[in-house]
């Protein structure tokens, strides 16, 4: 049995006093006592207070008898009702002068009123504090908002985005404890209202609660979206807030719904969720640019099948709730009434026209749908089979679904590393390029070309020989000539950006500094025609990316002004990518300063530069933690134990050494060496000089022999026909270790 709070008007003070003593007493002996109050509130001194309409100024000189305080309604009813759940929409604007005080009493000393909304209810005492004759289960206090902050109201006549929510999950109470349904209501809100607002819930209760009846829940299609939806809703109550914010930010930048990208996201599984920050952001970009084409095609989707017509409908809902694999359904569904109906077309040539663009947008829907689960194999099948029914009868769809066919091959083969599907996408790119009249080099030729390049670019990365670098290199200068020509900024840039990316990589793997110099030149070019007021994040991006072509050139020239340039790119970045608007972004960069800083530090024998790279990469780790992004935080770890190294040159003490031993052995739990040879090596080979300078220093034979199992292990992966050079640079040190335990006498720990 449970008791709940009937339906009221505005009240005063007494009358919302009377209605809340009733109501205590109507409670008594109920399992569970609810109350929902929507209004103004107001926190001063520690408690939270409910405002009636009666209220002024002068209410505040005797709070308690004026307001209403919730403590003690609270107070009274956890004596006789086992259960009390409270839920304050009242986290609103404080409706007194800014500077007013409130005086729980006429002798009581005077209290300023809290800035934002209310705040944690005095009284709801954590588990552990519970007297042990307390007969109450608990109490739950629901806010619509996060402590001191307000809670939007809604559009006029509507209810707010926290009662809506109520009203949508309350529904789910039978079956299901409670605290999942707060926890749906939650994240509903904080979806409903974009990011802007998220409820709080303070509870102790001491059993799970579940409810036994509930009213009717949604039936048909709405019954499935509606379930994936909760389910939906209790992922994204899992997720870190810095993955949080990558989402939130593609989101605001693609301009598609919050609630269809977390869709995605829960669709990839939670173990599939790319670690690294800049693989996520590849993941949300692809799938917000395929859902944005999604939402602009639906006009385009025509049929006189009113079962299709309905499941198509249901599909875009269900996408635009999140309900990603029951939109797929609806969509298997819609291909079977199709495939149903092929057979039946026989009428005149305008009917079968129309037909088969119909029949084409069903299976690049269902495409579309699959892409977004990351099935990109399916979808390069039914966009290939898409363009086979629309192929004869229109050229603009026939463009599109080639075109779509060949990125759903490139993004399976960038995922599985699947070099066949990479070099479909070419020749699917190659096919587009045919249906250009008369071979003309336009604007369409250099955008297809511009992505069969990319393509490119994937194959060549997995190559050792270069050739389909320069290939694509080739291909993205001819673009921009094209883009030039007809004053296409944006895609220039993009052009642009690209062939830098692309030299890049080609000058990684070359003695001669000439193609980082012209990575470096790209990168400048793409600068000029992406305006910090207009693009300011791709501006920073760009930096970025100028700071790494940068520092990756002072490698190959270390006697010019390339480290000081990289660090300035850096710290530009750095003024568009806030901590608090794009903490991935943030981080990322932060990190790449330290790396330039302790360079910079160890040319030029500045402990200082050193000591801000220690700085730089821990802000960063205090973003790229181990349980959100655990590569990144061991990468960061490994970059901090270098910069640590750098400032031990200048101490003659061991605890900064000691800390660097540290850092790297932290980078060794995640980088192993089946998984990640390279850093795993790099790691082995600077703990081993850490342990060489620890033994020095220390004159502990110990120490010196930690150095020698670390090269040794280093060089397992440093083989002289590969990596020449790191294979001399630990077999020297191993050799240098090696002497110092022979040549001189060093005591041990018992000598």
């Amino acid at each position: 049995m449970s008791a709940s709070t009937p339906a009221t008007s505005d009240r005063d003070a007494s009358k919302l006093k009377r209605d809340l003593e009733r109501f205590v007493e109507d409670a008594e002996g109920a399992d569970v006592a609810l109350i929902y109050y929507s209004g103004h509130g107001i926190e001063a001194g520690g408690e939270n207070y409910l405002v009636p309409i009666d209220a002024d100024v002068s209410s505040l000189k005797d709070a308690d008898q004026a307001l209403v305080p919730i403590s003690a309604v609270m107070d009274e009813l956890k004596k006789t009702v086992p259960v009390t759940i409270i839920l304050l929409d009242a986290c609103r604007t404080n409706p007194f002068p800014s500077n007013a005080m409130v005086r729980r009493a006429p002798t009581a000393s005077a209290e300023p009123i809290g800035a934002g909304g209310l705040e944690p209810v005095r009284g709801a005492k954590a588990l552990g504090n519970a007297p042990a004759a307390d007969a109450s289960l608990g109490t739950v206090i629901g806010f619509a908002a996060e402590p001191g902050r307000p809670a939007l109201d809604g559009a006029a006549g509507e209810n707010s985005p926290y009662a809506a929510a109520l009203l949508r999950h309350l529904v789910a109470m039978k079956g299901t404890e409670f605290g999942s349904v707060m926890r749906m209501v939650t994240e509903e809100v904080y979806l409903d209202t974009k990011a802007k607002q998220r409820p709080w819930v303070n509870e102790t209760l001491r059993r799970l609660l579940y409810f036994g009846v509930a009213p009717p829940e949604p039936t048909g299609d709405d019954e499935l979206i509606t379930g994936e939806r909760r389910q939906l809703l209790l992922a994204i109550s899992d997720l870190p807030d810095p993955k949080r914010a990558q989402v939130e930010l593609a989101s605001l930048q693609e301009g598609v719904p919050l609630d269809a990208l977390y869709g995605v996201l829960r669709a990839l599984g939670t173990e599939k969720i790319p670690e690294d920050p800049t693989d996520l952001r590849k993941v949300l970009d692809a799938q917000a640019e395929r859902l944005k084409k999604m939402m602009s095609e639906r006009a385009a989707l025509r049929t006189d099948d009113p079962e299709i017509k309905r499941l198509v409908a249901s599909a875009d809902k269900a996408i635009g709730q999140g309900a990603i694999a029951t939109a797929r359904k609806f969509l298997d569904d819609a291909v079977g009434r199709v495939e149903e109906t092929n057979d039946t077309v026989d009428q005149a040539e305008e009917l079968i026209k129309q037909k088969r663009i119909a029949d084409a947008a069903i299976y690049a829907k269902r495409a579309d749908a699959s892409a977004l689960v990351f099935e990109y194999k399916s979808a390069a099948n039914d966009y290939a089979k898409a363009f086979s029914l629309a192929e004869k009868w229109d050229d603009k769809l026939r463009w599109n679904y080639k075109n779509q066919e060949a990125e759903a091959l490139n993004s399976y083969g960038y995922a599985t590393g699947d070099l066949d599907a990479l070099q479909h996408a070419i020749e699917a790119y190659r096919a587009i390029l045919n249906f250009i009249p008369n071979g003309e080099q336009n604007r369409d030729w250099a955008i297809t070309r511009n992505n069969m390049a990319v393509v490119l670019q994937n194959i060549g990365e997995r190559e050792t020989e270069i050739s389909h670098l320069e290939e694509a290199a080739q291909i993205l200068r001819d673009s921009l000539a094209v883009f030039e020509r007809v004053k296409d900024d944006l895609n220039w840039a993009a052009a642009q950006n690209n062939l830098g990316n692309v030299l890049l990589k080609i000058g990684e793997r070359e003695s001669d500094p000439k193609r980082l110099n012209e990575a470096v030149a790209a990168m400048r070019a793409t600068l000029e025609k992406r305006p910090r007021d207009k693009i300011p994040l791709d501006w920073a991006s760009s930096q970025n990316n100028l700071g790494l072509a940068l520092y990756a050139l002072s490698e190959r020239e270390p006697g010019g002004e390339h480290l000081a340039q990289a660090e300035a790119a850096y710290r530009l970045a750095l003024e568009e990518y806030a901590r608090q608007k794009t903490p991935v972004e943030w981080a990322m960069v932060e990190n790449n300063l330290g790396n330039t800083l302790v360079t910079l530090g160890i040319q030029l024998n500045d402990k200082a530069r050193i000591n801000e790279a220690v700085d730089a990469f821990r802000a960063a780790l205090e973003v790229r933690t181990r349980d959100t992004f655990p590569v990144s935080w061991a990468t960061s770890r490994l970059n901090l134990g270098n910069a640590l190294s750098g400032v031990a040159r200048f101490d003659t003490g061991t605890g900064t050494l000691e800390e660097a031993a540290a850092a790297y052995d932290d980078a060794l739990t995640v980088f192993t060496r089946q998984r990640f040879p390279m850093d795993w090596a790099s790691a082995q080979n600077n703990l081993g000089s850490i342990y060489q300078t620890l033994g020095q220093r220390t004159r502990d034979a110990s120490r010196l022999e930690q150095p020698a199992a670390a090269f040794q292990a280093a060089r397992q992966v440093y083989v002289r026909r590969k990596f020449p050079l790191d294979w001399a640079m630990s077999y020297y040190n191993l050799g240098n270790t090696l002497q110092l335990l022979g040549a001189r006498p060093i005591r041990g720990n018992g000598g």
